[in-house]
């Protein structure tokens, strides 16, 4: 029995095929924007691109531009499709591609919401990528003067600055780098030799923040250095008292502005593949309806469409039938040529002319 099955008369398949007309060129539309929102995600990705550990996290928007690519192309055909469909004869010489066709939009739908899902399970590979990216920044904030890191502390003070956020998880994590390079120590002081000769490492460590660390909205004057001394300043109590710092870290605020673009992307991407499949839904009617128009010879007469001609389960079944068989040609083709030497006569066995009849042996004679 056909699921979903619908009569139509002659002027409403053509009115479907209008209506599907339009809606495909509406897709390629859509199928553009897709394209632009890649884009857009993959220079907002590049842009921060010497924050972020070397992870594959370009995959996403490098789907998201291919499935536009392909979005264009198929509904511009799916467009010149239905179109044609309005004229029975111009039918014809689409109704052997239709078929095809439909299969190939339907996985092509599945790619569509397999993006969307992408862009929703991005979050965790995003966050551990700007977790070892930023502290790697981090690390190379006082190489001003090295080729290839000469850049990073310029891009850290812009980041923290534009999105009001300090260190990694906090301004804390400033304290447990060196941040300051040698050359801008003086080793004259007995203080300076000291901290460093105190740290395993020789790491010059303290409790201080580079500017851009510094809440622009606080009424006191910034305080970046010694943070943790009470007595260095004045009125001032550094557990209790709202510091005039940035308290948020730049992971979170980076993963918050990337989570939000993903989002938006995805809920697009999810409507389109809603949208998609509601167009191919309609193709699937119109091929249908229109083949069993021509069965009949009357381009006037009614006809019924549906989305599968018989149960889901026997649909299921005679395709699973169907790939076993292909199976199993294959095997005995694989058998039949598998022995070069099958079917082909035997050269061990002399030539005895055209009767095939031996010569008489000659005895020999004592």
């Amino acid at each position: 029995m056909a699921v979903l099955k619908v009569k139509f008369t002659k002027t409403r398949r053509d009115k479907l095929a209008q209506i599907l007309w339009i809606l495909n060129w509406i897709s390629v539309v859509t199928g553009a924007i897709l394209f632009c929102l890649g884009l857009f995600l993959k220079v907002e990705i590049n842009k921060r691109e010497e924050l972020m550990a070397e992870k594959d996290i370009h995959y996403v928007p490098n789907m998201l531009i291919a499935v536009g690519l392909i979005a264009c192309v198929i509904n511009f055909l799916g467009g010149k499709i239905c179109y044609d469909c309005v004229d029975t004869v111009k039918f014809l010489r689409w109704k052997l591609i239709m078929l095809p066709y439909i299969v190939c939009t339907f996985f092509f739908t599945l790619c569509v919401l397999v993006g969307a899902l992408m862009c929703y399970s991005m979050h965790w590979e995003l966050e551990e990528a700007l977790n070892l990216g930023l502290m790697q920044a981090m690390r190379f904030y006082k190489d001003t003067d090295m080729p290839g890191r000469c850049f990073l502390k310029h891009t850290v003070d812009m980041l923290q600055i534009q999105f009001q956020c300090c260190g990694n998880s906090g301004y804390k994590d400033w304290f447990q780098i060196q941040w300051i390079s040698n050359r801008y120590l003086d080793m004259s002081k007995k203080e300076v030799v000291d901290r460093l000769r105190s740290n395993v490492e020789g790491k010059y460590l303290m409790d201080a923040v580079p500017f851009s660390c510094c809440n622009i909205n606080s009424p006191r004057p910034c305080i970046q250095q010694q943070i943790t001394n009470n007595s260095a300043h004045f009125n001032y109590e550094h557990q209790t008292e709202d510091q005039n710092l940035w308290m948020k870290g730049c992971r979170q605020a980076l993963l918050e502005y990337y989570t939000h673009i993903m989002q938006s992307i995805g809920l697009t991407v999810l409507i389109t593949w809603l949208f998609e499949l509601s167009v191919l839904t309609g193709v699937r009617y119109l091929q249908t309806s229109l083949e069993n128009m021509v069965r009949q010879g009357d381009p006037n007469s009614e006809s019924d469409g549906w989305l599968l001609e018989n149960s889901l389960m026997e649909t299921a079944r005679t395709n699973l039938s169907i790939i076993k068989s292909l199976g199993k040609s294959n095997q005995i083709d694989t058998v039949d040529n598998g022995d070069p030497n099958i079917d082909v006569p035997s050269t061990s066995k002399a030539h005895y002319g055209p009767d095939n009849v031996p010569p008489k042996q000659k005895t020999e004679t004592s």
